[in-house]
Parts: structure tokens; C-alpha cells; sequence
């Protein structure tokens, strides 16, 4: 027995070519994510000293950034992007928005000034990722 796919995936999905907005959202929150952690992984150890943070961890961060920055990318691929996938990423971005504010608010883990400031950029950043992707989702077109 087959379900129609419009009861299948109703208020599931999000359909790309109405849509555009989020795939954007989606695809530019993946790039630039993807090329943070690239040059986290990359560079760590000329920011190890920069950041006052080891090398090891840059390159953690690095490697979960490339990874993230990969799957935000396939779910903005999508001929129709799962609203589910959206939810989380968000979740992700405003979790790391909100633990990178923190984090330079507070210093932990000891970073430079340098890092503090860096991690507060980043914060703002993702944060605007997770508003354009909500407002993606909201949007109909």
C-alpha cells in the first residue's frame, strides 16, 4: 500500500523550488562553516598560539565544523529540505551561538583576547544563520 505524497510529507518538508530563501540560508550557513573548519583543521597550529587554545582542539572544532558544514549543505540540497533537519540545524547554530557568547564572555578555557573576540564574531554570525533559516522556514513563496 502507497501513501500519497502529500499526506506522506505534509508539514515534513519544505519544497526547494518554492523556497528559495532557505536553500540560500541553508547553503551559506554550509560554506562558510565548512571553510571555518577547513581552515581550523588546516591551521591549527599557527592559531594554537594566536588563540591560546591547543592545536588538538582547533582541530576538533575544525573537524565538526567540516562535518556540520557538509550535512547543512546535502539538507539544502534536498529537492525537498525536511523541516526536521532544519529544526536541528538551528538548534546547533543557537547552541553554538550561545555557548561561544559564553565562552568570550567568560573565558573559559583561558583563550587569548584575540580568541575572545574571534569566538564573539563567530557567535554573531551563526546566530544570523539560525534567523535567516527561521525566517526560511516561515516564508512561503
Amino acid at each position: 500500500m502507497t501513501v500519497p505524497a502529500a499526506a506522506a510529507g505534509r508539514g515534513s518538508a519544505v519544497k526547494n523550488s518554492s523556497n528559495p530563501f532557505l536553500r540560500f540560508a541553508l547553503k551559506l550557513d554550509a560554506v562558510v562553516t565548512s571553510l571555518n573548519g577547513l581552515a581550523y583543521l588546516v591551521a591549527a597550529t599557527l592559531l594554537d598560539d594566536v588563540f591560546d587554545l591547543s592545536a588538538g582542539l582547533l582541530r576538533g572544532v575544525g573537524i565538526f565544523l567540516l562535518v556540520f558544514g557538509i550535512l547543512v549543505w546535502v539538507a539544502g540540497s534536498q529537492s525537498a529540505i525536511s523541516r526536521g533537519a532544519v529544526g536541528v540545524i538551528i538548534a546547533v547554530n543557537l547552541i553554538w551561538t550561545l555557548d561561544s557568547l559564553v565562552i568570550a564572555a567568560t573565558g573559559f578555557g583561558d583563550p587569548s583576547t584575540v580568541a575572545r573576540v574571534w569566538i564573539a564574531m563567530q557567535a554573531v554570525v551563526v546566530g544570523l544563520f539560525a534567523v535567516l533559516q527561521i525566517v526560511g522556514l516561515r516564508r512561503r513563496s
